[in-house]
Protein backbone atom coordinates (compact mmCIF):
# COMPACT_ATOMS: atom_id res chain seq x y z
CA UNK A 1 0.00 0.00 0.00
CA UNK A 2 1.04 3.57 -0.65
CA UNK A 3 2.39 5.33 2.24
CA UNK A 4 -0.29 7.66 3.72
CA UNK A 5 -0.35 11.48 4.87
CA UNK A 6 -0.16 10.16 8.10
CA UNK A 7 0.20 6.72 10.21
CA UNK A 8 -1.29 7.33 13.65
CA UNK A 9 -3.97 8.22 14.68
CA UNK A 10 -5.56 11.86 14.94
CA UNK A 11 -8.61 14.27 15.36
CA UNK A 12 -10.80 14.62 12.65
CA UNK A 13 -9.51 16.63 9.37
CA UNK A 14 -13.47 17.16 8.53
CA UNK A 15 -15.26 20.37 9.94
CA UNK A 16 -17.62 19.32 11.85
CA UNK A 17 -20.12 21.92 13.33
CA UNK A 18 -23.30 20.87 15.87
CA UNK A 19 -26.28 22.96 16.02
CA UNK A 20 -27.04 23.36 19.68
CA UNK A 21 -30.66 23.54 19.43
CA UNK A 22 -31.47 20.80 17.07
CA UNK A 23 -28.29 18.44 17.78
CA UNK A 24 -27.79 18.19 13.63
CA UNK A 25 -24.08 17.55 12.42
CA UNK A 26 -22.56 19.30 9.24
CA UNK A 27 -19.87 19.53 7.27
CA UNK A 28 -19.53 22.48 4.89
CA UNK A 29 -23.49 23.38 5.41
CA UNK A 30 -24.66 19.44 4.56
CA UNK A 31 -26.17 17.31 7.76
CA UNK A 32 -24.30 14.33 8.44
CA UNK A 33 -25.23 11.43 10.79
CA UNK A 34 -22.15 10.01 13.34
CA UNK A 35 -22.80 6.00 13.71
CA UNK A 36 -20.94 3.49 14.96
CA UNK A 37 -19.68 1.82 12.11
CA UNK A 38 -20.90 -2.06 13.37
CA UNK A 39 -25.09 0.04 13.33
CA UNK A 40 -24.23 0.64 9.60
CA UNK A 41 -22.29 -2.48 8.52
CA UNK A 42 -25.36 -4.49 10.64
CA UNK A 43 -28.06 -2.44 8.75
CA UNK A 44 -26.22 -2.91 5.50
CA UNK A 45 -25.55 -6.82 6.15
CA UNK A 46 -29.39 -7.51 6.73
CA UNK A 47 -30.81 -5.68 3.61
CA UNK A 48 -28.18 -7.98 1.83
CA UNK A 49 -29.16 -10.92 3.20
CA UNK A 50 -33.14 -10.15 2.67
CA UNK A 51 -32.75 -9.10 -1.21
CA UNK A 52 -29.46 -10.83 -2.05
CA UNK A 53 -26.05 -8.86 -2.69
CA UNK A 54 -27.00 -8.72 -6.75
CA UNK A 55 -30.47 -7.06 -5.78
CA UNK A 56 -29.13 -5.04 -3.43
CA UNK A 57 -25.43 -3.64 -5.26
CA UNK A 58 -27.92 -2.64 -8.05
CA UNK A 59 -30.06 -0.54 -5.65
CA UNK A 60 -27.20 1.27 -3.94
CA UNK A 61 -25.10 2.09 -7.20
CA UNK A 62 -28.36 4.41 -8.26
CA UNK A 63 -28.79 6.06 -4.68
CA UNK A 64 -24.87 5.95 -4.73
CA UNK A 65 -24.52 7.89 -7.86
CA UNK A 66 -27.01 10.44 -6.91
CA UNK A 67 -25.66 11.43 -3.32
CA UNK A 68 -21.85 11.35 -4.73
CA UNK A 69 -23.12 13.77 -7.84
CA UNK A 70 -24.65 15.98 -5.87
CA UNK A 71 -21.80 15.86 -2.66
CA UNK A 72 -19.55 16.79 -5.54
CA UNK A 73 -21.48 19.39 -6.55
CA UNK A 74 -21.92 21.26 -3.64
CA UNK A 75 -18.29 20.71 -2.53
CA UNK A 76 -17.19 22.25 -6.08
CA UNK A 77 -19.31 25.21 -4.83
CA UNK A 78 -18.27 25.68 -1.66
CA UNK A 79 -14.25 25.28 -2.31
CA UNK A 80 -14.42 26.51 -6.12
CA UNK A 81 -13.25 23.64 -7.15
CA UNK A 82 -13.16 21.92 -10.45
CA UNK A 83 -12.12 18.89 -12.52
CA UNK A 84 -9.54 16.34 -10.92
CA UNK A 85 -9.99 18.86 -8.03
CA UNK A 86 -13.28 17.47 -7.18
CA UNK A 87 -12.52 14.08 -7.30
CA UNK A 88 -9.19 14.21 -5.85
CA UNK A 89 -11.22 16.16 -2.89
CA UNK A 90 -13.90 13.85 -2.90
CA UNK A 91 -11.71 10.49 -2.20
CA UNK A 92 -9.71 12.40 0.45
CA UNK A 93 -13.05 12.82 2.15
CA UNK A 94 -14.19 9.49 1.94
CA UNK A 95 -10.80 8.09 3.45
CA UNK A 96 -10.82 10.59 6.22
CA UNK A 97 -14.37 9.48 7.24
CA UNK A 98 -13.82 6.10 7.83
CA UNK A 99 -14.66 4.40 4.65
CA UNK A 100 -11.28 3.13 4.24
CA UNK A 101 -8.57 4.37 2.38
CA UNK A 102 -8.95 5.33 -1.33
CA UNK A 103 -5.76 5.95 -3.63
CA UNK A 104 -6.59 7.31 -7.43
CA UNK A 105 -4.34 5.08 -9.27
CA UNK A 106 -5.08 6.99 -12.70
CA UNK A 107 -7.57 9.96 -13.92
CA UNK A 108 -7.98 11.63 -16.60
CA UNK A 109 -11.60 13.71 -16.61
CA UNK A 110 -11.48 14.84 -20.18
CA UNK A 111 -12.19 10.93 -21.01
CA UNK A 112 -14.50 9.95 -17.66
CA UNK A 113 -11.86 7.29 -16.62
CA UNK A 114 -10.67 6.43 -13.01
CA UNK A 115 -9.19 3.58 -11.65
CA UNK A 116 -9.06 4.02 -7.93
CA UNK A 117 -7.36 1.27 -5.25
CA UNK A 118 -9.49 0.70 -1.84
CA UNK A 119 -7.55 -0.33 1.10
CA UNK A 120 -8.46 -0.98 4.29
CA UNK A 121 -11.94 -1.01 3.21
CA UNK A 122 -14.83 -1.00 6.53
CA UNK A 123 -16.84 -3.82 4.90
CA UNK A 124 -13.52 -5.73 4.21
CA UNK A 125 -13.05 -4.36 8.37
CA UNK A 126 -16.71 -6.86 8.95
CA UNK A 127 -16.67 -9.61 6.63
CA UNK A 128 -12.76 -10.72 6.24
CA UNK A 129 -12.05 -12.83 3.25
CA UNK A 130 -15.24 -14.06 1.91
CA UNK A 131 -13.92 -14.70 -1.53
CA UNK A 132 -16.49 -11.94 -2.87
CA UNK A 133 -16.62 -8.26 -3.72
CA UNK A 134 -18.28 -6.79 -0.56
CA UNK A 135 -17.19 -3.16 -1.60
CA UNK A 136 -19.86 -2.61 -3.96
CA UNK A 137 -21.47 0.08 -2.22
CA UNK A 138 -18.89 2.68 -3.47
CA UNK A 139 -19.20 1.60 -6.87
CA UNK A 140 -22.43 3.65 -7.73
CA UNK A 141 -20.19 6.88 -6.12
CA UNK A 142 -17.31 6.89 -8.42
CA UNK A 143 -19.71 7.16 -11.46
CA UNK A 144 -21.46 9.55 -9.90
CA UNK A 145 -18.71 12.12 -9.14
CA UNK A 146 -17.30 11.56 -12.63
CA UNK A 147 -20.64 12.81 -13.88
CA UNK A 148 -20.79 15.68 -11.98
CA UNK A 149 -17.43 16.60 -12.46
CA UNK A 150 -17.69 16.38 -16.21
CA UNK A 151 -20.78 18.51 -16.51
CA UNK A 152 -19.16 20.55 -14.35
CA UNK A 153 -16.31 21.62 -17.13
CA UNK A 154 -18.94 21.26 -19.58
CA UNK A 155 -17.59 18.22 -21.01
CA UNK A 156 -20.26 15.94 -19.93
CA UNK A 157 -19.52 12.25 -19.97
CA UNK A 158 -21.89 9.29 -18.95
CA UNK A 159 -19.63 7.26 -17.37
CA UNK A 160 -20.19 3.67 -15.46
CA UNK A 161 -18.05 2.18 -12.69
CA UNK A 162 -17.30 -1.43 -12.06
CA UNK A 163 -15.65 -3.20 -9.22
CA UNK A 164 -12.50 -5.26 -10.70
CA UNK A 165 -11.70 -6.83 -7.29
CA UNK A 166 -11.94 -6.65 -3.46
CA UNK A 167 -9.54 -7.19 -0.48
CA UNK A 168 -11.62 -9.98 0.69
CA UNK A 169 -11.31 -11.50 -2.13
CA UNK A 170 -8.07 -14.57 -1.64
CA UNK A 171 -5.32 -13.29 -3.12
CA UNK A 172 -6.07 -9.43 -3.44
CA UNK A 173 -4.67 -6.95 -0.91
CA UNK A 174 -6.63 -3.98 -2.08
CA UNK A 175 -10.06 -3.31 -4.34
CA UNK A 176 -9.93 -1.91 -7.25
CA UNK A 177 -12.45 -0.02 -9.11
CA UNK A 178 -12.96 1.49 -12.84
CA UNK A 179 -14.89 4.32 -13.53
CA UNK A 180 -15.57 4.46 -18.03
CA UNK A 181 -17.49 6.36 -20.29
CA UNK A 182 -20.48 4.36 -21.11
CA UNK A 183 -19.45 4.26 -25.04
CA UNK A 184 -16.42 1.86 -24.10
Amino acid sequence: MPTLPYSTTHAPEVPIEVDSESGVWSTNGLPMLYVPRHFFINNHTAVEEALGAEKYAEILYAAGYQSAYYWCEKESETHGLQGAEVFEHYMKRLSQRGWGQFVIESLDISKGRAKVRLYHSAFVYHYGKVDRKVDYMFTGWFAGAMDQITRGIGQPIETVAVQQQSEAQTGCDYGLFEVMSRDN
